[in-house]
């Protein structure tokens, strides 16, 4: 069974920093992309680094976050620097995964809220 964890949200001042991370378990992940959504909002695509590690970043983000991944390719990182009250939602991982020939597109994590605030 697959199972996406996200990690590292919390509550940071404007400004601050947090590291989140999302690790694969039992499978090597392919491609990733890091989604948001706010409250009343919808799901919105933040970041993406794909198999090849080509990444991509909306537009809101560019020069604050930077997505990576481990050498091991069993974990994704979003570093969000100069967060802003904006920022402000639950953040979700998508992947697709590889074990073998056995192969999972689009699986989801259950999310990590990042709340930025004064």
């Amino acid at each position: 069974q697959v199972q996406l964890v996200e990690s590292g949200g919390g509550l940071v001042q404007p400004g601050g920093s947090l590291r989140l991370s999302c690790a694969a378990s039992g499978f090597t992940i392919y491609a990733v992309g890091w989604y948001r959504q706010a409250l009343g909002k919808q799901r919105e695509l933040v970041a993406s680094i794909s198999g090849g590690d080509s990444t991509n970043y909306a537009d809101f983000v560019k020069g604050r976050f930077t997505i990576s991944r481990d050498n091991a390719k069993t974990t994704v990182f979003l570093q969000m620097n100069s967060l802003k009250p904006e920022d402000t939602a639950v953040y979700y991982c998508n992947a697709d995964l590889y074990r073998g020939y056995d192969v999972i597109f689009g699986s989801w994590g259950q999310g990590t809220q990042v709340t930025v605030s004064s």
